[in-house]
């Protein structure tokens, strides 16, 4: 933003009690005003990274949270073209298997339309019907007349049905055709996503390595009370008191499998079973619960049906940021499962920790 695994909802319950409001490790706090990710994480020209003041250090987290948010982005446009690619690669193989037994059948209509031929050729190129005709015998004409109908008819059938082949077979050819077209297309697409994805992150990176370990440690203690403070806020507006909703089957099974990822790396384009990006985690979740869902967070908003917060459930998937470049999973109590970004693991966060875009149902 292939694996299946499950485990108990007691988990759930053990994890929330112990981190639900304060949601450590999150991904993103409520975005502000998106600053360029370029620039020095100094404060002032010749200020070393371990004499940054809090304004500044906020500025580079800032910086940072920006970079893997364009990550983010870059992550969904990546695996929609994987996911597009996987369907089209399908079709091919159904489209060459059509062709494969449409030629078989196109020779089998010649062979049928060549002895047909061969017959005509034999009885010197009169027709059945004038040789019936001029035998003299009325009873042989009247005993063949129904046959000749339909000998006509047969080669009439046999006739359209071998143009009607010949047709398809163009046809499937043009299909394949557009569908590899297609599958380069997305194959480059593919490939400068991934180059947006590795240079963003590594922007990221590079710019968190250039700061000692004192200023990493406050980095992160920003990135803690940001989230907090996002969260405390969507909980003051008395939200919680609203969602009573009750898990489905198929929602406790989804995010009993969420929650057996706990503590598994967050790595792009990744699936499972050892690592995952959020909208991998929430589809393999789902398609655990036996009910797929699309495969990244984008589609996932536009696909899935919408509801209102107060209406969520556990299993429930919540769309984060403008963009819907994030999801994760509502467990219950104001609290979500997700895998946040790279150089963290799946963890429980506030629900509120990150701006909401909206709620998707995937067992409406």
């Amino acid at each position: 933003m292939s694996k299946r695994s499950t485990t108990t909802m007691a988990a759930v319950a053990l994890v929330c009690a112990v981190t639900v409001l304060t949601a450590p490790g999150a991904a993103y706090a409520t975005p502000g005003p998106r600053p360029s990710p370029s620039g020095s994480p100094s404060g002032a020209a010749g200020t070393p990274p371990s004499a940054l003041r809090n304004t500044d250090l906020e500025a580079v987290r800032k910086k940072i949270d920006a970079l893997y948010h364009d990550a983010a982005v870059a992550t969904d446009a990546y695996n929609a073209a994987e996911e597009k690619a996987d369907k089209q690669s399908v079709e091919i193989v159904k489209l060459a298997q059509k062709i494969a037994a449409g030629r078989k059948k196109l020779d089998r209509l010649k062979s049928g339309a060549g002895a047909a031929a061969r017959e005509q050729y034999r009885s010197g190129g009169i027709p059945s019907e004038a040789r019936f005709m001029l035998s003299g015998d009325p009873q042989q004409f009247l005993d063949h007349a129904g046959r000749m109908y339909q000998g006509q008819q047969a080669t009439k059938n046999l006739l359209s049905e071998l143009t009607r082949t010949q047709k398809d077979l163009a046809g499937y050819a043009e299909d394949a055709s557009a569908r590899w077209k297609e599958l380069e297309e997305g194959r480059k697409k593919k490939a400068a996503a991934k180059k947006k994805v590795e240079r963003q992150i590594k922007q990221a990176q590079t710019l968190e390595s250039k700061l000692e370990k004192k200023e990493r440690e406050r980095l992160q203690k920003l990135e803690e009370e940001a989230e907090r403070e996002a969260q405390t806020a969507w909980l003051s507006s008395g939200v919680l008191k609203e969602i009573d909703g009750k898990a489905t089957k198929a929602g406790k099974e989804a995010v009993q499998f969420a929650t057996a990822q706990l503590g598994k790396p967050y790595v792009w384009g990744a699936e499972g079973p050892k690592s995952y990006d959020c909208s991998g985690l929430t589809s393999q979740a789902w398609a655990a619960a036996g009910r797929p869902v699309p495969r990244t967070s984008q589609e996932q908003w536009k696909q899935l049906k919408h509801i209102t917060v107060a209406d969520m459930r556990p299993g429930d998937l919540i769309i984060y940021h403008d963009d819907a470049s994030h999801v994760g999973m509502y467990i219950g109590d104001g609290a979500i499962i997700h895998a946040p970004r790279p150089g963290r693991n799946v963890t429980v966060a506030g629900a509120g920790s990150m701006a909401i875009l909206g709620v998707v149902r995937p067992d409406a």
